[in-house]
């Protein structure tokens, strides 16, 4: 009895690095590019991955990046490498998936996390509960 051969699959998680000398505006673009390159090559998946306060990453949003390589993709299933959950509403992390889904059905994944995603500055400016008490305007002096 023959074993049956499976083709390898392969998939992209990209980080949008900002190279010495460059922006995050071309890193951000030389992402779609890369999208772009890899389904032409016959790629599975291409998902951009969500850091915060970081010189050297550009994506701190990849659900913004996802619905651009959406609209210059047609096969490639795209996705987050984890969209970090602490900081977000849950339903609208899953209403602006819920979107792109609508936008390209089959071809979005969500993957989710809970890390930080930051330093203590950017996770504090992040939470949406900053005190004991729960979110307050400034106190007038």
């Amino acid at each position: 009895m023959e074993c049956p051969v499976r083709a390898l699959q392969l998939s992209v998680l990209d980080q949008s690095p900002v190279a010495q000398g460059s922006t995050p505006a071309e890193a951000l673009e030389h992402s779609v590019a890369l999208a772009q390159q890899v389904e032409a090559l016959g790629y599975r998946r291409f998902w951009m991955s969500e850091h915060h306060a970081m010189d050297t990453l550009a994506c701190a949003a990849p659900e913004v990046v996802l619905a651009r390589i959406g609209a210059v993709t047609r096969t490639l299933r795209i996705g987050s490498g984890g969209i970090m959950l602490p900081h977000y509403a849950p339903i609208k992390v899953a209403e602006v998936f819920r979107t792109l889904d609508a936008m390209y059905p089959g071809r979005v994944d969500l993957g989710v996390g809970r890390a930080p995603g930051g330093g203590p500055i950017e996770s504090q400016a992040l939470r949406r509960d900053r005190s004991l008490g729960g979110l307050r305007a400034p106190a007038d002096d």
